[in-house]
């Protein structure tokens, strides 16, 4: 069943927009956790690493739903860098981290503050989805901040891989 916005399941259950994320995380422990819950959860974790270049070179060539990202990153760069690199695929970001920059409305969706349970992230990652269809969420994870202005690129219409839009 075809929907205005998308695939629809039975019932009216509406087809995640967010299905492949790439984890960036510098921490191997936070890095191994997020990406357990995730794939619990039923998420494709497409990679996990701890740098900028790294980074790069998945959002170059996988087709990703949306970049899990710390600030603080391995080597040369951070995570606004990483969120620039998405940012020109048309990849949507949301910063997971203990401190979120002033810089990050301007880069990414969201901030989930550190350290976060499986249930907020999941929430967090579920009131994402929604915003990207276009619906508000009822009730927000505590640790979650959503920006409005918070787009793929600067037209706000996204012209990459990211959900919703096709390859070609």
């Amino acid at each position: 069943m075809r929907g205005r916005l998308g695939k629809y399941m039975l019932f009216g259950k509406r087809e995640r927009l967010i299905r492949r994320i790439l984890i960036v995380e510098d921490e191997p422990l936070v890095a191994f956790d997020s990406e357990h819950m995730l794939k619990e959860a039923g998420y494709v974790v497409v990679a996990t690493v701890d740098s900028l270049d790294t980074a790069r070179a998945v959002i170059g060539r996988e087709p990703l739903d949306l970049v899990l990202t710390d600030i603080s990153l391995n080597g040369q760069g951070d995570g606004t860098d990483v969120a620039r690199a998405a940012r020109e695929r048309g990849v949507p970001v949301l910063f997971v981290t203990a401190h979120c920059i002033d810089e990050a409305p301007l880069l990414a969706l969201g901030c989930l503050a550190k350290p976060y349970s499986e249930r907020v992230l999941k929430g967090a990652l579920e009131a994402l989805d929604r915003q990207l269809q276009g619906r508000r969420s009822r009730k927000l994870p505590a640790q979650l901040t959503l920006y409005e202005q918070g787009s793929p690129d600067p037209s706000g219409v996204g012209t990459g891989t990211g959900p919703g839009r096709e390859e070609g």
